[in-house]
Formats: structure tokens, C-alpha cells, sequence
């Protein structure tokens, strides 16, 4: 019987102890604030609940964490430069940054914040918007809003990145009848294809990555779409000015999508991007319903639920 009793109060106090770690878990936060940010536009994770976001016309980086909602300037970029979209390579600690209007991408290390590379991918004069980057095993692909073009830039096994070259798109996802075209993009489940948005059409397409040729993603009617996220056999598209995130399964063919979700929070303000961790999405609002450049007083980064 006291063997009963012991064994039924230890069980006891492991279950309290249980419930009242689970009752004292801080939960992740609704709102990060970047301080100081005078604007804002891409979001990418890193290592554990670790994210970087960008201020769009400033250039600089931002670097938090979201789980305990903190977040501070990581990197002051040089006058000039730009921050569109952004992705982290892990495994090599590298923070790659689409340029916009400069026709440039740059490359940071993701640790102390130092220039890796600041690579020209295209002829501002000829305009250009290099606008979003997705990693592949072997390279970062970016896109331009304005011309047919996606950029590869190779990532080397040892981390070291090598010269940009220029793959022209055939098929409708060179269509450039929109004011801002080809935007957000992502690599496919199966690393084959690359996915990219294009607003100017408010759908998606797959490219392929060896000739450039581009098909319609049938299902995926997407108004006001802008960053895209890939990740098995899903995809969320972030649609900016109806402040909504729509989730869509892909067929394996990715051929057809099929809408699971519209997600939708109060905190939205245009959010552009969208990055994962866990359960949750993080996204940045950029606020452009108050202007290009917006006006607001400050720029967040917004958590919702998957």
C-alpha cells in the first residue's frame, strides 16, 4: 500500500509539474516591432526562432527572434542599398537580399552581419526590380518585376558564391503587361521547378530552372499576390492589399492548386512576405496603403497561426 501511495505522489507531482510548465510558457507574441525601421518588406527565419527583416528604402537588416517578440538593427546598410525580399542559407550562415531599383543583390554573413558579396545581376538604366530570392540546393534565385528575367547566383559547397548569370523566361510568366510582374518565388517540393508569383497576372507559375520555359498553376487565382512560401506539397501566398494570406495545396505535377485557407489577422497592414517557424507564420506588414514610400510611424512584423 505505501508503494501505491509513494508511486500515485510522484505521478501526482510529475503531472502538476507538467500542467504548470505548460501554464507558465511564455507564448510567442501577435506584433514585433522593428525599431526604428522607416519602412519595411522582406522576412526571412534563421536559426531556431531567429528572423531577419529588412527596411525597404534604408537598406538595413533587422534581426529578432519570435519567441520572446525582441528585435534590433543587425545591419546598417551603406547608403544606396536596398531591401526587398530576403532568405537565409543555414547551413552556410549566409543572408542573401534582393536589390530592387539597383539591379544588385547582396550577400551578408548571418552571424556578424559583414558584406559578403553585393553582386550586380542587372542594368538599372535598363530598369530593373530584382524583387524576391528562394534558395535551391545550390543556388539563390531572385526574380525582376520588370523584366523576363530570374538570376541565379551560385552557392558552392563550401559557402562561397560565384558569378550571376541570366535565365530569360518563355511562356506566360514572361508576361510584362503589369506594372509589377514577376514578385514572389519559391523551389518546388521535389527541387525540379522553381514557383513564382506574378502580380501583374494575380497568379502563379512553375519555371523550369534548366530552360526557362514557364506554365500556369491552374486553381491559383490570386489578386494582389506578392511573397510566396513552399514547403511540402503547400503553399502560402500572401495577398497585400486584401491583407490575407491564402494556403493552397499544390498537385504533385504542380499543374493545379487547391485552396485549404485564407488566413486573415486585425494586425495585417499590406503585408508583403511570409516566412515559417513551427505553427506560426511571420509576416511584415509594409504598410503601402499609406503611400510609396509609406508614411507610418512604425513597421511590424505580424504572427499568425498556420
Amino acid at each position: 500500500m505505501r508503494r501505491l501511495i509513494s508511486t500515485a505522489s510522484v505521478v501526482g507531482v510529475l503531472a502538476a509539474s507538467t500542467l504548470t510548465g505548460a501554464a507558465g510558457a511564455e507564448p510567442f507574441p501577435d506584433v514585433i516591432v522593428l525599431p526604428g525601421a522607416s519602412s519595411a518588406e522582406g522576412i526571412a527565419v534563421g536559426k531556431g526562432s531567429e528572423f531577419f527583416a529588412g527596411d525597404l528604402f534604408q537598406g538595413d537588416i533587422f534581426q529578432g527572434d519570435l519567441r520572446s517578440g525582441e528585435a534590433s538593427l543587425f545591419i546598417d546598410a551603406p547608403e544606396g542599398r536596398l531591401a526587398v525580399g530576403l532568405k537565409v542559407d543555414v547551413s552556410h550562415d549566409l543572408l542573401f537580399v534582393a536589390g530592387g531599383l539597383t539591379g544588385q543583390a547582396y550577400v551578408y554573413d548571418a552571424r556578424t552581419g559583414a558584406d559578403v558579396a553585393a553582386l550586380t545581376l542587372a542594368d538599372p538604366e535598363l530598369g530593373t526590380f530584382v524583387n524576391d530570392v528562394a534558395l535551391s540546393n545550390d543556388a539563390a534565385w531572385f526574380t525582376d518585376s520588370v523584366q523576363p528575367h530570374l538570376y541565379r547566383v551560385p552557392i558552392a559547397p563550401n559557402g562561397s558564391v560565384g558569378t550571376p548569370s541570366t535565365l530569360v523566361l518563355t511562356g506566360p510568366a514572361a508576361n510584362l503587361s503589369g506594372e509589377f510582374n514577376l514578385n514572389g518565388i519559391a523551389v518546388a517540393p521535389h527541387g525540379k521547378a522553381l514557383i513564382v508569383s506574378h502580380g501583374g497576372d494575380s497568379t502563379l507559375y512553375t519555371v523550369d530552372p534548366a530552360t526557362g520555359a514557364s506554365a500556369p498553376i491552374s486553381g491559383a487565382d490570386l489578386p494582389s499576390v506578392d511573397g510566396i512560401l513552399v514547403e511540402a506539397g503547400r503553399l502560402w501566398a500572401v495577398q497585400n492589399f486584401l491583407n490575407q494570406v491564402t494556403e493552397l495545396r499544390l498537385s504533385p505535377d504542380l499543374s493545379s492548386a487547391t485552396v485549404q485557407d485564407v488566413i486573415t489577422s486585425p494586425d495585417f497592414q499590406t503585408p508583403t512576405t511570409v516566412a515559417r517557424h513551427g505553427g506560426r507564420l511571420a509576416l511584415v506588414n509594409a504598410k503601402f496603403d499609406t503611400g510609396i514610400p509609406p508614411t507610418a510611424d512604425r513597421y511590424e512584423v505580424i504572427l499568425v497561426d498556420r
